[in-house]
């Protein structure tokens, strides 16, 4: 299936390298754009895909395009595709805040559905959200799914629900790694080199999230089933639940998705 990409950089390569290894678009049926000649390169060396300077190019190559711009970038972008993009296409945006609705009026012929991906689709493990506009299709949410899928999960939602979306799937490997962080600083303080305790922590992060999804299994049931009474896992828990964390994880969260609504409303 022919693909392309309007932006050339680390999540559009991401998205590109899953295509290719899931056989969704074979490399010569894909055509990325960007405004660096030597990232183009790159891509082209790396992938076996064309590439172009220009975006135009890309809709007139391809029925699926991928916008892996900037959000500040993205209207101009949109501006400049508008003369060619026709019903025929369909555009997914990956840029952070732009509503489908903004993204219609922009492109007055094309199909559109918004993605909030997350930065693990550079590992193959990424949790991609997505929504379609008015014009998009039931059809077009099978395609998108089998995309994003890709270089993930794929789900979908409605676009109200994108802020709390943002908050938790899209900011969310930072506060994830922020507290393995702060996991790793304690273990290295009882003794453990800071490699060995990253490598502990992140496969028993990994691990854990595994085993969730794998058993379908809520988090509370998880941690009660690890918790003996007046074991080491109790003794842990006795400091970590208390209303005060509860509660910075809960503002964490909300405050993310207030940024998200003031970004969108910008």
């Amino acid at each position: 299936m022919k693909s392309g990409f309007v932006g050339a950089g680390k999540m559009a390569e991401a998205m590109i390298a899953g295509l290719i290894e899931k056989r969704f678009s074979n490399p010569g049926d894909i055509l990325a754009s960007d405004v660096s000649p030597g990232r183009l390169s790159e891509l082209k060396a790396r992938y076996g895909i064309g590439t172009t300077m220009n975006n135009a190019d890309v809709a007139a190559h391809a029925g699926i395009c991928i916008l892996a711009v900037k959000p500040q970038q993205l209207d101009q972008v949109l501006r400049d595709l508008s003369p060619v993009v026709t019903a025929s296409h369909l555009m997914i945006s990956i840029a952070a805040g732009k509503t489908t609705e903004h993204l219609e009026s922009l492109l007055p012929l094309g199909r559109v559905v918004r993605v909030m991906p997350n930065i693990a689709c550079l590992v193959g493990e990424g949790m991609n959200v997505f929504t379609r506009g008015s014009r998009a299709t039931a059809l077009d949410s099978e395609t998108v799914s089998r995309l994003l899928g890709c270089c993930g999960q794929a789900l979908e939602l409605p676009e109200a629900l994108f802020d709390a979306v943002t908050a938790l799937s899209g900011s969310g490997p930072a506060f994830f790694a922020y507290l393995l962080d702060r996991l790793v600083d304690g273990a290295v303080k009882e003794g453990l080199s800071r490699d060995q305790a990253l490598i502990l922590a992140g496969q028993t992060m990994a691990g854990t999230a595994r085993l969730l999804m794998a058993r379908h299994m809520e988090p509370a049931d998880l941690a009660a089933a690890v918790t003996s009474a007046k074991g080491t896992t109790a003794a842990g828990r006795d400091v970590l639940e208390n209303k005060d964390i509860a509660d910075v994880l809960s503002r964490t969260i909300q405050a993310a998705a207030r940024r998200s609504r003031e970004l969108g409303r910008a």
